[in-house]
Formats: structure tokens, C-alpha cells, sequence
């Protein structure tokens, strides 16, 4: 498939205007196939001397063409270009007929046929270059245009679009769209279970698969309060209102991403339908997304980057937007700690590898180079970023700016110069100046505190690796005299970085905290008397935002290989037991498994790293016993399923289908004793078949996929690999489900064989099957146990050899980093 490049979008860009799509589908013609008939309007401009272009598409089967009534030749369809040759100045109408295939890998028009009911459900996600895989399209951001959209459908099915739809004989119609990008135009359509009302006047609803209807009704009211609090705040915010005729939120199989910010028909995936319990954190996770999606009908869909370099546009201020907006108007007050322990931690990790790129990168030639920028630098450094600036540019300014640039370019497209000259307009700093620091380079910037004086007056100066200005606060922390093991604020201290002169701070404190609200993004450093206070006070430290600046620390430092993982692991164990924030629960045990046992310890001390989890788990779940807090208990037994190293204990769990004292066991967690049970080989086939028996939903098909995966028997790992990468029969998430069984550390010997076929494999399929699957090999199926110089040398080989795809490069490449990062923090 020929991928377009930035050179080809600006000279289609300067020949057409496009004006109209009018499209109709016809979802009745079978299981394989839609037929797509597009009629594109457009004008050639006269002033071009370049007369040729083309439009894209992917059709199984290409039936007809005509340029203003004169047939073309489908034959010359040449991979997903058809040329369009010798255009004149002026009007032309091009139609397009032609058989599209359905996908089971999220991409183009994505097929899904629900096991618990039989019932049949597609949806769209274009992103980048996949409306190619649907219609007929000249398929680049900035030419933008409207889009009338009619759909035939089974009986009994509700189509879904971008506007408001209306149907007659099994044939919907969408309303007109405003002007919007080809990537952005929405279809979801099946017997959907739906909830509708309306806000202000405008049509909201949320829509999910039938078997999952018991489980939105009892959260719809959450899902639609949280909507209508940010539809509200952004309101208040932005000057432009919103931009489009209704607001509809589908919650869809299958889905690649958390949600897709498709104007009046956001898709989710559907995972967001919690059909089992979840703590508050996940709930505001869920609602971040919502407040997310929702900023991207300003940022994204009112207002479009003009080529992909500009990502960040959309991401970055969706990102911030979210989690800003989201504390604000709702319930969920300290979304900034779940960012600071979540997102900014990949941000972080992004940022350090050979792979990293700017925030606003120059160098994005084609549409394969863009979507590797999808990634922790352009969500959670850009957001970052962004706080940054409102931190130093004061939030009255940043909205005027962002409010002059809605103004400026409402449904038409901006680039990174364009919105620096919006703030530019509304403030007296250099922005321009700030945008070359912040957006222009590349790695995390070191802030390192030194202290010089004696116990009356100390001062303070920081050391920066790095170019970027900071504005940071400094805490001071004390300890304190009524509570001991406790520490207090004394004084919070904003600064300036680089400083002019040292800043004294009076007498010496046991902790000096950098960062302290974490308003920039760095790593930070302790001094060593601030090291001993956090080792012995760090969860007495009075805000969990603060105490998420400390574990972040702490992480980057065993990560460079300045603090051993068994000293992060001792301070979990210390602190967690007493930690109150479910957020920041969940971010350490997610490092202290995934990280340090399963990678930065050697194999052979990994048995005592899970017994120090295991045991920490037993001290949570001794302190929830009454009750009071069943998110951080729930927590608490998922991990101690985890880490398990016998299976006793949790295979009496599932034969009493409850834990002593709750929770009871629901799907999600049966599944997950029963994964557990299979790599430590305490259960079998016949236990797997029964679980799906009992739960014989697409999740519980995927259930049974990672553990037949993860069973420590050579036929199970023969049969799980011909699947992944022999055959193309697994949809995405069952391919995902059956890497993130296969590979298991205690299972190490068992499938050591596979670890040098696993290149080749992965390349094999990742050409064959496309960027979806890549990804999902690249991130799924390595075998990120492996960490010996052996896994090492045979990716830099495939690397250097093989020429795999550029998705699966780019997660190989990471994957490589990590490996040789989690080497040298094991010598270290």
C-alpha cells in the first residue's frame, strides 16, 4: 500500500477543494463484504499548472468509476490509489461503486458477532489513512468538507452517525456534517441497547451491545452526569460552542484505542461497560476519557491540524483538557495524582528511548511515520507541557489564546505557528521562545537540589539537566511534633529554574521536595537527608499529589539504576499498607510486578520479590476487612492473584466463588484466578471449557484464550503460537488475549525455543495482517522476560535485517531499549 507523504498532501491540498461526499452504504450484502457507493464533488483550482492527483481507496472489489459521466478504467487502481488525470479548472464529480471488506482487526469497518446472543454489530475507525477501507476518499486532514452519509441496514439495527439520523425501509440518513476531515466521519451500526436523552437542547446518548445492557443502565446515570458537567465547564471556557447537532457515545467491541473523538458520535471501547467491579480510579478513568473525547470537538474536529506533525494539537490539549476539566466540574477532584503515577510515567519512559521525538516533531514525511507518534510523548509530555505553560503563562491568558485560535480557524485547519500566535496575541511573554524549549526538543530534563549553609540558614539552588525553563514549586517538609512518622508543610516556595542567585529557605527541612504539585515535567532528585525522611515518611506526607511526586522519583531512579529495585520494593512494603489513594495503590503494584519482579530482578531472586508483594497484599487486605474501602481490598486481591506462587489459597478462592470477607468473584476475577492456576499448572482444559461454559461472553472468550495460552504444557504453547502467527483467524483482541498468556517468567525453559522464532513470526505477520496486529505483536507477544544479551542481539538483528513494517519497528525498537535498560539496572 502506497502511503501518502506530507509533499503529496500540500500539492493535492494547493490543486482541489473539496467540497461534498455523499456516501451510501449497504451493510445487507453478506458476511465478508459492504458495497460503498461515493459521489466526491470538488473544484480544481485555476491557478495550478498540476492537473493530475488521485483519490484512495482499498475495495475488495472495484465495480465502476466515472469522472463527470465518462467511465474510468478500474484497472488502473494501482495498490489503494486511483488516478485522476488531466483535470481542467473548475467543477467535477467523481463517483465511485465498489465491494469493501469487513475487518476483525479495529480498522476500516470492524465486524463483531457477539458469542452470548448471536448478534452482529460494526462500527468505523478511519483514523490516519482507514477510511480507505470504506470509501472513496481524498484522505488527508486539510481538505475538509461536508459529508452525507445514508446507510442500509439488517431489520432490527440502529445506525449511528456523525448527525442526527432519521430512517425510512431499512435505509438510515445521517444529517449534513459541518466541514470535517475524511479520518473523523463515524458509522456504528447493530441492535444496539441505547439510552437516550437530552442537555441544553442537544440529543445525547449512550449505546452499547444488548448483552451488556444491565450493566450501562446502572451506570448511565455517572456516564451521562459526567457529560453533561464537562459538556457545561467547556462552555465556560471556550467562547465557540459546540459545533455539532448531537452528542452520541457508542461503546464498541473490539476497539484499538480507549475512544476515538469522532464529532457527535464518540467510540469507546467497551471495556468502559463495567460488567464486573472496579475501583473509584478506574470510574475516573472512564470519565477522563469522556471529558477527553469531548475537549476534541474543539481541539481536533472544530479546529484540525493541517498535516500530522500536529498531533499534539488534538492529543495534547485533550489530554490536559480532560484531566483539567474533569477536576473542576465532577466528583473525581484528584485526577492530577492519576496522571502524575499513570500517564506521565509513560510519557517519561517514551522520552528516553532512541524512538523519542519532540512534542511538535518536523520531521513527519508520511502517514506510517505519524501514527508511530501516537505514544506517551504526544498525550502525556504534551499535556505536561501544557500545564507548564499555564503554570507560567497564568490560565486568564492561555484560554484567551486558545479562544482567539477557535476564533481564527473554526472548522478549518492550524499548525503549531498558528496557535503560537493565538497565545501570542493575549499575552506579553515570549511564547515563540517557550514553544522552541518545550515542543522543539527531545528528553527529560534532571532538576537536582543542593543545599549549602549551616542549621540556621540554609539556601537552596537547583542543578538542570537540560535547556527547558521551569516553574516549580519547592515544598519544605518538617516532621511532625503530634504524629510521629508524620511530616508537615511548612512552606510551599514557587521557583523559577534557571534561578539568578540561590533562594533561602531558612532552616535546613527533612525533606526537600522539587516538582511539589508536579506543575513540570522532570525527573527529580533527593539530597541524602530528604532520602532518609522519604524512607521513613513518605506515606505521612499530607497530599497524595505530592506523594506521587516522591514514588514517581523514586521509580525514575531505579529505572537509571541509581536505586535497587529490592530498596523500591522495601519502601512499598513499608508505605503502602498505610497509602489512602487507590491511584497511587494501583501505579506502585503495577511497577513493583511488571517491572521490577518480572524484569529488573534477576530470576533468581524474583520468588522472595513476590512473597514481599504477596505479603503487602495481606496487610491490605487485612486493614479493608470491615469494609469501608472495597476498592483498595479489590485491589488488593487482584494483585495477591498476581503474585501468587501457589495455588492453594486462590484455587479455594474460586471453588468458594468468593474471597473470606469479599468480594465475591466475578467474571473478571474468576478469569483472573483461573490464569494464575494455569501458569503455575493447577488447573487444565476441562477447568478452561467450564469457566467459558459458566461465562460465554466475548471477555470470557478471551478469558479462556490467555489461559489456554498460559497453560505450562508444550502442546498448549504450540497450539497458542500457530494461532497468533500460522493462521489470520484471531480477531485483535483475541490475538492480544492469547500473547499476554503465552509468555510467562516461571514458564521460562518451557518456551525458551520460541523466543529466536518469535522475530521472524512477528514480521511474518505483521505484513500480512497490518498496523493493528503489529502493534499488538510488538507490545503483546514479546517476550519480555527474556532479558539476556541473547533476546537482545537476535531484535538489533531483525532490526537490522529483516525490514519489518514500520509499526512493528517502532515497538520493537522500545521493546529492545527496555531490554537493555532492564540489563544494565540488573548489573547495576
Amino acid at each position: 500500500m502506497s502511503v501518502l507523504t506530507r509533499d503529496e498532501a500540500q500539492t493535492r491540498a494547493q490543486l482541489l477543494d473539496v467540497r461534498r461526499y455523499t456516501i451510501d452504504l449497504d451493510l445487507t450484502t453478506g458476511d465478508e463484504t459492504f458495497d460503498s457507493r461515493t459521489v466526491i464533488r470538488f473544484t480544481v483550482r485555476a491557478d495550478q499548472d498540476v492537473t493530475d492527483t488521485f483519490v484512495e481507496l482499498k475495495p475488495a472489489e472495484l465495480r465502476s468509476v466515472t469522472l463527470d459521466g465518462q467511465p474510468l478504467d478500474p484497472e488502473t487502481l494501482d495498490e489503494n490509489r486511483l488516478p485522476l488525470k488531466n483535470l481542467t479548472p473548475g467543477d467535477h464529480e467523481l463517483r465511485v461503486d465498489a465491494a469493501m471488506r469487513y475487518s476483525h482487526t479495529g480498522e476500516g469497518m470492524h465486524r463483531f458477532t457477539d458469542p452470548t446472543d448471536g448478534e452482529t454489530y460494526v462500527y468505523t475507525q478511519l483514523f490516519m489513512d482507514d477510511v480507505q477501507r470504506v470509501f472513496a476518499a481524498f484522505d488527508q486532514p486539510d481538505l475538509k468538507a461536508v459529508f452525507e452519509l445514508s446507510v442500509k441496514a439488517p431489520d432490527g439495527w440502529t445506525v449511528l452517525a456523525n448527525g442526527i439520523t432519521e430512517h425510512t425501509d431499512g435505509v438510515w440518513k445521517a444529517a449534513p456534517t459541518p466541514l470535517i476531515s475524511t479520518y473523523l466521519v463515524a458509522v456504528a451500526a447493530g441492535p444496539w441497547h441505547s439510552v437516550r436523552t437530552e442537555h441544553r437542547g442537544l440529543p445525547f446518548g449512550i449505546h452499547c451491545r444488548r448483552a451488556l445492557a444491565p450493566y450501562p443502565d446502572a451506570d448511565a446515570d455517572e456516564i451521562l452526569d459526567v457529560t453533561r458537567a464537562c459538556y457545561d465547564r467547556y462552555h465556560e471556557k471556550f467562547d465557540e460552542p459546540y459545533p455539532f447537532d448531537s452528542y452520541d457515545q457508542a461503546f464498541v467491541p473490539e476497539f484499538n484505542a480507549g475512544a476515538m473523538e469522532n464529532p457527535g458520535l464518540v467510540t469507546f471501547r467497551d471495556e468502559f461497560v463495567y460488567r464486573s467491579a472496579v475501583t473509584d480510579t478506574e470510574r475516573q478513568t472512564r470519565a477522563m476519557v469522556i471529558a477527553h473525547e469531548m475537549a476534541h470537538m474543539w481541539f481536533g474536529d472544530l479546529v484540525t491540524l493541517k498535516w500530522w506533525d500536529d498531533i499534539w494539537l488534538n492529543e495534547s490539549f485533550a489530554e490536559y483538557m480532560g484531566y483539567q476539566t474533569l477536576t473542576e466540574a465532577t466528583r473525581f477532584t484528584d485526577t492530577w495524582t492519576d496522571f502524575g503515577v499513570v500517564r506521565k510515567g509513560w510519557g517519561y519512559d517514551a522520552d528516553q528511548r532512541p524512538s523519542t521525538h519532540p512534542v511538535a516533531p518536523e520531521a513527519v514525511n508520511d502517514t506510517a511515520s505519524a501514527l508511530l507518534n501516537f505514544d506517551g510523548i504526544s498525550y502525556a509530555k504534551g499535556a505536561s507541557a501544557l500545564r507548564q505553560l499555564v503554570a507560567w503563562l497564568g490560565e486568564k491568558d492561555f484560554l484567551a489564546g486558545i479562544n482567539t485560535h477557535f476564533t481564527r480557524h473554526r472548522f478549518g485547519n492550524a499548525t503549531l505557528a498558528d496557535f503560537i500566535d493565538s497565545l501570542a496575541a493575549a499575552t506579553e511573554r515570549d511564547v515563540h521562545a517557550w514553544a522552541d524549549a518545550w515542543l522543539r526538543t527531545t528528553g527529560v530534563d534532571t532538576l537536582i537540589p543542593r543545599l549549602t549553609g549551616d542549621n540556621g540558614t540554609y539556601t537552596l539552588t537547583v542543578e538542570r539537566t537540560g535547556s527547558r525553563p521551569h516553574r516549580i514549586a519547592v515544598g519544605l517538609y518538617d516532621p511532625d511534633l503530634t504524629d510521629e512518622g508524620r511530616l508537615t508543610l511548612r512552606e510551599r516556595l514557587d521557583l523559577d529554574i534557571p534561578q539568578t542567585d540561590g533562594r533561602p529557605i531558612g532552616k535546613r527541612p527533612a525533606l526537600l521536595l522539587l516538582n511539589d504539585s508536579d506543575l513540570t515535567y522532570a525527573k527529580v532528585r533527593f539530597d541524602p537527608e530528604s532520602f532518609r525522611a522519604v524512607r521513613d515518611g513518605l506515606s505521612g506526607l499530607p497530599e497524595p499529589l505530592t506523594r506521587a511526586v516522591v514514588w514517581n522519583a523514586l521509580r525514575d531512579a531505579v529505572r537509571d539504576g541509581e536505586l535497587p529495585p529490592t530498596t523500591y520494593l522495601d519502601t512499598a512494603r513499608a508505605h503502602l499498607p498505610r497509602e489512602t489513594d487507590l491511584a497511587l495503590v494501583q501505579g506502585v503494584l503495577g511497577f513493583a510486578t511488571t517491572q521490577i519482579t518480572d524484569r529488573y530482578l534477576a530470576p533468581e531472586d524474583r520468588p522472595a520479590a513476590l512473597t514481599t508483594i504477596s505479603s503487602l497484599c495481606r496487610d491490605l487486605l487485612r486493614r479493608t476487612e470491615d469494609g469501608d474501602n472495597p476498592g483498595l481490598r479489590l485491589l488488593a486481591v487482584r494483585h495477591f492473584i498476581d503474585v501468587a506462587a501457589q495455588p492453594d489459597t486462590i484455587a479455594a478462592w474460586l471453588a468458594d466463588g468468593t474471597v473470606p470477607g469479599g468480594p465475591e468473584l466475578d467474571p473478571e476475577l474468576r478469569w483472573r484466578v483461573l490464569a494464575r492456576l494455569a501458569v503455575l499448572g493447577a488447573t487444565d482444559e476441562a477447568a478452561i471449557a467450564a469457566e467459558l461454559d459458566r461465562d460465554p461472553s466475548a471477555t470470557g472468550q478471551e478469558g479462556a484464550a490467555r489461559c489456554r495460552a498460559a497453560l505450562p504444557d508444550p502442546a498448549a504453547k504450540h497450539t497458542a503460537w500457530e494461532a497468533m502467527f500460522a493462521t489470520d483467524d484471531l480477531s485483535n483482541y483475541l490475538f492480544t488475549a492469547t500473547a499476554r498468556g503465552f509468555w510467562q517468567p516461571e514458564q521460562a525453559d518451557l518456551v525458551r525455543q520460541y523466543v529466536p522464532r518469535y522475530y521472524e513470526d512477528a514480521v511474518a505477520v505483521a505484513a500480512r495482517r497490518g498496523p493493528a496486529i503489529a502493534d499488538a505483536a510488538g507490545r503483546w507477544a514479546f517476550p519480555t522476560h527474556a532479558v539476556d544479551t541473547d533476546t537482545l542481539r537476535l531484535g538489533e538483528e531483525c532490526l537490522r535485517d529483516a525490514d519489518p513494517i514500520p509499526a512493528l519497528r517502532r515497538k520493537l525498537a522500545d521493546q529492545l531499549d527496555d531490554l537493555a535498560r532492564a540489563l544494565r539496572v540488573r548489573q547495576a
